[in-house]
């Protein structure tokens, strides 16, 4: 059987591509991971997704366990047979949605107890039951159960944070076990601070996994600071492992986030956006809700391979949308994801060809252009 490996390819100054191999197949990095919360991508086939050119998805432990109950999907043959996808799904540990979505949670050394917002009902999450959760699903990827503190926060607040969550990973590492094929994946804190940040960089290495993520950033505290963290943040984790940035995000994020070392990322926002009518172009943002796409009978962006754009009018997609139908928010995520994965497989070129810093100038620059001359 493939084990879990990760081989650096080429680099174009701190921007990396490579390769991770899993059993359930390879992913190209930098790579972007569409994210099905709930064992499904909002408007899409899995087929589809696939098509977009995804290599991996993210599912989430927090949805899954409250809804259908992760008991359930392992006694229906896991989450890949569950949802139909058959490649690589990295899942997340829950603790992000306990702190964010969970009403009267109580933190305690041991975990987090919390009431669903679904029913209200109680239930607690433990690093040993995250593992436990994440195992029945069957990721290939399983995220270490941490806590992620709001920014901005007390300096004092967000170090105790980090060392809870350094604590929680080495007991992580213990219920993960020996799992061959499967990767155990620690989370670095330490919000905007540096030295935390360095601290727990060391911790993760101390203990060990196989790949390391950047957590506890795009929680609200803008671009500049956390691409200043981005600065130095991915240089404190192993060289020799992926680098996976958690929630992010704009596009122009993506590529900041490539510029300095990070190999993975994922968002809602291609996702979210097509089912509020906003596509996600070269030349930036279109809203395909404004009256001015009534009448245009051009396509969303020329040159698109997409359903959306080979197949439809801006004045479809436009009609569509005003109409509520649902296929308004199945073209134009199709068309997002598509486009995101397009911007990977360009990225991954550019650093191949050792011509990133180009890339980067041609991508802000074509942004910059604003959407196309209304008709």
């Amino acid at each position: 059987m493939t084990q879990f490996s990760f081989s650096l390819a080429a680099r174009s100054g701190k921007a990396r591509t490579g390769t991770i191999s899993t059993p359930r197949g390879q992913i190209r990095t930098p790579a972007f991971m569409p994210v099905g919360t709930a064992a499904t991508v909002k408007g899409m086939m899995p087929e589809s997704v696939a098509e977009t050119g995804a290599d991996i998805l993210l599912g989430n432990t927090y949805h899954l366990m409250l809804r259908p109950g992760a008991e359930r999907i392992d006694r229906l043959g896991g989450l890949h047979h569950f949802m139909n996808w058959e490649k690589p799904i990295l899942t997340d540990s829950g603790g992000f949605q306990v702190m964010s979505l969970a009403g009267l949670r109580k933190l305690t050394e041991d975990g987090v107890t919390f009431k669903s917002h679904i029913d209200g009902s109680r239930h607690e999450l433990t690093p040993e039951r995250s593992m436990e959760i994440q195992r029945l699903l069957g990721s290939d990827i399983v995220m270490a159960f941490d806590e992620c503190p709001a920014l901005p926060a007390p300096k004092e607040r967000i170090a105790a944070s980090m060392q809870l969550s350094m604590r929680w990973a080495a007991r992580s590492r213990e219920a993960f076990g020996d799992r061959p094929g499967h990767a155990l994946f620690g989370i670095q804190q330490g919000g905007l601070e540096p030295d935390l940040r360095e601290e727990s960089a060391k911790a993760l290495t101390d203990i060990g996994f196989e790949g390391y993520a950047i957590g506890g950033l795009a929680v609200g505290e803008g671009q500049e600071a956390m691409f200043g963290c981005l600065d130095t943040a991915p240089d404190m984790l192993p060289e020799d492992k992926p680098r996976y940035l958690m929630g992010v995000g704009k596009p122009d994020d993506i590529v900041g986030a490539v510029k300095r070392g990070v190999d993975m990322m994922d968002c809602v926002l291609p996702s979210r956006s097509g089912r509020t009518g906003q596509a996600w172009t070269r030349r930036g943002q279109v809203n395909l809700k404004n009256a001015r796409h009534q009448d245009d009978p051009r396509p969303l962006e020329e040159g698109c391979s997409c359903p959306a754009c080979r197949n439809y009018s801006r004045a479809y997609l436009h009609h569509v949308f005003r109409s509520n139908e649902m296929i308004s928010g199945m073209l134009l995520t199709w068309h997002n994801l598509h486009y995101y994965q397009l911007l990977m497989s360009e990225m991954r070129a550019a650093i191949a060809d050792d011509t990133f810093a180009a890339f980067e100038e041609k991508f802000h620059a074509t942004r910059a252009l604003g959407d196309i001359e209304r008709i």
